[in-house]
């Protein structure tokens, strides 16, 4: 069952399970808060609380790299369908950047399909698609084949044209930019996994910075970019939703900066 939170940034209370679950998540948004409270403070986040800045994001390293269940690659396909699916039609993903509900039976690599995107591009920290940030759900999203070939391994940054087909997506030479509704979901994956990987368990120390074209070095841009988006674009009720799947069924951990948007101006 989803935690019952209370968000001070929501001006209707979600009153139910049934309700939280039911809305259409992709388009809701709110005005964030200075803090939140969620029935995890007491325990799952019991030793990160109360902290900032660099103790606040080892204490959450520790906490989201414990007792973590890691998946295949290919068991990623089926994951996203529970994780993402529609909440207005169980036989669809909604999917990332372009926000449309397309038939969970379309994954694969043609065009009209949906494929696994990395929102934290593979190549930067070159892990690949190997069991760990390979295949993490907390940044895996269901994506149109052609705008996740459009996106590439750019960076994010705001500007550029329009991307067709994107849902108001826009790129240039060097950097995307998802559409509004998705992009404090993708701030929020991306600075998930900077806390995540911190180069202690084989793989690359994964850290946000102020650039563009970081190629295969372990860093994503712009962290400038990412922290207003995240602010403009607060947690939806797909996204909280999601983030209890992940937890429930999948890897047993949580992206923290779901249930607590204020950690990232508290850290960064």
């Amino acid at each position: 069952m989803l935690a019952t939170r209370m968000h001070r940034w929501k001006s209707v209370a979600l009153a139910t399970v049934a309700v939280l679950v039911g809305l259409t998540a992709p388009t809701l948004t709110a005005t964030p808060a200075s803090a939140t409270t969620t029935a995890y403070d007491a325990t799952y986040y019991k030793n990160a609380v109360g902290k900032t800045g660099t103790s606040l994001k080892s204490s959450l390293h520790t906490i989201i790299s414990t007792n973590v269940t890691k998946i295949s690659y290919a068991a990623v396909w089926n994951a996203l369908m529970a994780t993402d699916q529609d909440p207005n039609n169980s036989n669809n993903v909604i999917l990332l950047y372009s926000g449309v509900s397309r038939a969970k039976s379309l994954n694969g690599g043609d065009v009209g399909d949906w494929n696994r995107e990395h929102t934290w591009a593979k190549s930067h920290g070159d892990f690949g698609e190997v069991t760990g940030p390979g295949t993490d759900l907390h940044h895996l999203r269901p994506a149109d084949v052609q705008v996740n070939s459009i996106r590439g391994n750019l960076d994010f940054d705001n500007g550029g044209s329009a991307v067709t087909n994107g849902g108001g997506s826009t790129v240039d030479s060097d950097s995307f930019a998802p559409r509004a509704a998705d992009r404090g979901d993708v701030a929020r994956m991306i600075l998930y996994m900077a806390v995540r990987y911190e180069g202690d368990d084989g793989f690359a120390d994964l850290e946000p910075n102020e650039k563009v074209n970081n190629g295969s070095n372990p860093y994503m841009g712009k962290l400038s970019v990412l922290k207003a988006w995240s602010a403009a674009d607060p947690p939806s009720a797909f996204e909280e939703k999601r983030n209890q799947v992940i937890y429930d069924t999948y890897q047993h951990n949580r992206n923290p900066f779901i249930d607590h948007p204020e950690w990232v101006e508290a850290i960064w």
